[in-house]
């Protein structure tokens, strides 16, 4: 079974750090664009950061720029989310996200998510 499995999410207050991590099983994440989006109350859902498949280069919103550092363990096939500074405004499920095109077919898993809040 495909599936990705987020942990690492809880309750900070501002200034402070976490780290989320996504593991997957069933497929090589490498393969795959990967990364993270977030989802606040009311909001939609939006991209966080994602690292490409082919040439490694990493994708951050401005609102996670210096902040937020994704990496990437090839030989657990997980990935990780360092979350330095935080805000209450980085308060959201964050959601772990992998995709694969190839041709004419796409391939995407979500990780059922993870809260992060951070109290002012």
């Amino acid at each position: 079974e495909m599936q990705l499995v987020e942990s690492g999410g809880g309750l900070v207050q501002a200034g402070g750090s976490l780290r989320l991590s996504c593991a997957a099983s069933g497929f090589s994440l490498d393969a795959y664009a990967r990364g993270w989006f977030r989802q606040a109350p009311g909001k939609d859902r939006e991209v966080v950061s994602m690292i490409s498949s082919r040439h490694g280069s990493t994708y951050y919103a401005d609102s996670v720029k210096d902040r937020f550092t994704l990496f990437t363990d090839n030989a657990k096939n997980t990935i990780y989310l360092q979350m330095n500074s935080l805000k209450p405004e980085d308060t959201a499920v964050y959601y772990c996200y992998a995709l694969q095109l190839l041709d004419a077919d796409r391939y995407d898993y979500w990780g059922q998510g993870t809260q992060v809040t951070v109290s002012s």
